[in-house]
């Protein structure tokens, strides 16, 4: 079993639990409330606060501040929890907040993570697994992200929204609006511009179910009809498809329904944009 490292000048405080293997670089200081998994890296000035879990194989890099308190007002100091999956990596500068106290009271992130330098995600996020946020991406309050989910460099997505799995927000986005999986925002206030066709494939998506993908998005988001009509065009159209479902369903999925959409007066279609990545 791999002996645990801590390096003289960190602090590690009373009550501090350390898996196997975990290794603590120069400066570091770990709260009593932290749970490092086996084989966690801190690899120098990175700071843990609060009711924090690291998963194994989770690594930090230096100036890294992971736990903090949530930036909301309505936070009483009652205490809340950050919860960090498997295999995360955790670059310079990135800041990831625990939850709030007036709301579900932890921020969760999932397995093989990667947030590159200056991210950050707010209060109360729930953020699926191999998920990537590119340097100085930000999400507010209460997001919801879907597994494999990129958010390109500078980045921000508005608090309450919703981004489904596999979709790509472009750099310098601003989405207010839910993205649907798979979908594609581009711009300030962002617009959807296609499909993520890229990610689609690096899911599994066969050619048939893609293609499917494409023709619902047409159907989904013409003019012709209000969008509410459309989507019961789609789910009778597309009953047997369980990937055009699962967009359906994401969009049915709250009362809440304010949507990322293609810029009105453009057409739909396949080559609505480039193919993500």
């Amino acid at each position: 079993m791999a002996e645990t490292f801590i390096h003289p000048s960190a602090i590690v405080e009373k009550g501090a639990e350390l898996g196997a293997g975990v290794r603590i670089g120069p400066f570091c200081h770990v709260s009593s409330e932290a749970v490092l998994g086996d084989d966690v890296e801190l690899v120098g000035h990175a700071t843990i606060l609060g009711a924090t879990t690291l998963g194994a194989g989770c690594q930090l890099h230096p100036t890294a501040v992971v736990g903090g308190t949530p930036q909301n007002h309505k936070h009483k100091g009652g205490p809340t929890a950050l919860i960090i999956g498997k295999g995360c990596i955790i670059r310079e500068g990135v800041t990831l907040h625990r939850g709030t106290d007036t709301s579900r009271g932890r921020t969760t992130i999932g397995d093989n993570c990667m947030f590159m330098a200056y991210s950050h995600v707010a209060h109360d996020c729930d953020l699926g697994s191999n998920v990537t946020m590119a340097n100085y991406a930000c999400l507010a309050g209460h997001v919801a992200v879907g597994d494999g989910v990129i958010i390109s460099g500078y980045a921000a997505v508005h608090q309450f929204v919703r981004v489904g799995h596999h979709a790509f927000l472009a750099g310098y986005a601003a989405v207010v609006g839910d993205v649907i999986p798979f979908g594609m925002a581009v711009g300030d206030r962002a617009k959807l511009r296609g499909l993520n066709v890229i990610g689609m494939k690096r899911s599994g998506m066969a050619r048939p179910e893609l293609m499917q993908v494409r023709q619902a998005y047409r159907m989904l988001f013409s003019e012709e009809r209000p969008l509410a009509e459309n989507i019961e065009r789609a789910r009778g159209e597309f009953a047997g498809s369980a990937v055009v479902m699962d967009i359906l369903d994401f969009m049915a999925g709250r009362e809440r329904k304010y949507f990322t959409l293609p810029a009105r007066g453009r057409p739909v279609g396949e080559d609505d944009g480039p193919d993500g990545e």
